[in-house]
């Protein structure tokens, strides 16, 4: 019997925030082997999609099939294995208990070396951290023995989460930086896939180049650290399990 490919999992509220902060770590990991699969919890239809709204007799259907599209794209430019959109509605997110358990249906079919979502605070998208929240009230449930007894329970996935789009309002602070140079051409490709926020293309274009100076220093800068010219950040949830430093 052939060994299954490694996996990891993205929790992603709107159906552009995995590609504008995590789309290196997508496309790194697939090229390395790994099945990514991605959960857009909304299409971001009511409360990120202006540049469609502002065209005449737009209607919500046809924005969240615009959005799909770009997701799908996306998607398919960074090498994700499953994409999967539970279209619960956004601004707010339309959370229940259905979704939560469908998401922990996943998590478990999945089995995640580690999953991706959003900072645990975010006073400019409250769709952001409800994400987390759920992702984490998820996570424990996907280890419960007495849940759906006789499945497989969920092992202990790290929870990373990406960068938000103010750091400095959101509590957020990186410990784990990612060289995604070698990728970051599947990135730009995914980011130009987002044309209902095309605003947003230089500005995450930016952050990746910041990110990157700041991982070539940290990996031993002018004493010979690694070329890195882009980057993205993480913030570690669990504890690591060690043997040495």
């Amino acid at each position: 019997m052939a060994e299954s490919n490694p996996t990891a999992l993205v929790v992603s509220a709107h159906s552009a925030d995995f590609v504008w902060r995590a789309g290196g770590a997508i496309a790194l990991h697939a090229a390395k082997g790994y099945d990514v699969t991605v959960v857009c919890l909304s299409y971001g239809e009511r409360g990120e999609s202006a540049k469609l709204w502002k065209n005449e007799g737009c209607t919500l259907e046809h924005v969240k099939t615009e959005r799909r599209k770009e997701a799908e794209n996306a998607a398919a430019a960074l090498g994700v294995h499953d994409i999967q959109f539970f279209d619960i509605g956004d601004y707010p997110l339309g959370i229940t208990e259905d979704a939560k358990y469908k998401l922990v249906d996943t998590m478990r079919k999945v089995a995640p070396q580690f999953i991706l979502s959003h900072s645990l605070d975010d006073p400019y998208n409250t769709d952001h951290p409800a994400t987390t929240k759920m992702t984490l009230e998820c996570r424990m449930i996907a280890q419960a023995w007495g849940h759906n007894p006789g499945e497989k329970i969920l092992g202990a996935p790290q929870l990373y989460l990406f960068e938000p789009h103010q750091t400095e309002q959101c509590g957020w602070k990186p410990d784990v930086l990612l060289d995604i140079t070698s990728v970051w051409d599947k990135k730009y490709a995914a980011i130009q896939c987002m044309q209902g926020q095309e605003h947003l293309w230089e500005y995450y274009t930016r952050v990746g180049k910041q990110r990157g100076v700041q991982a070539k220093r940290n990996s031993g800068g002018q004493a010979g650290g690694k070329p890195v010219e882009y980057g993205e950040g993480y913030q570690s949830i669990f504890p690591r399990m060690v043997g040495e430093l």
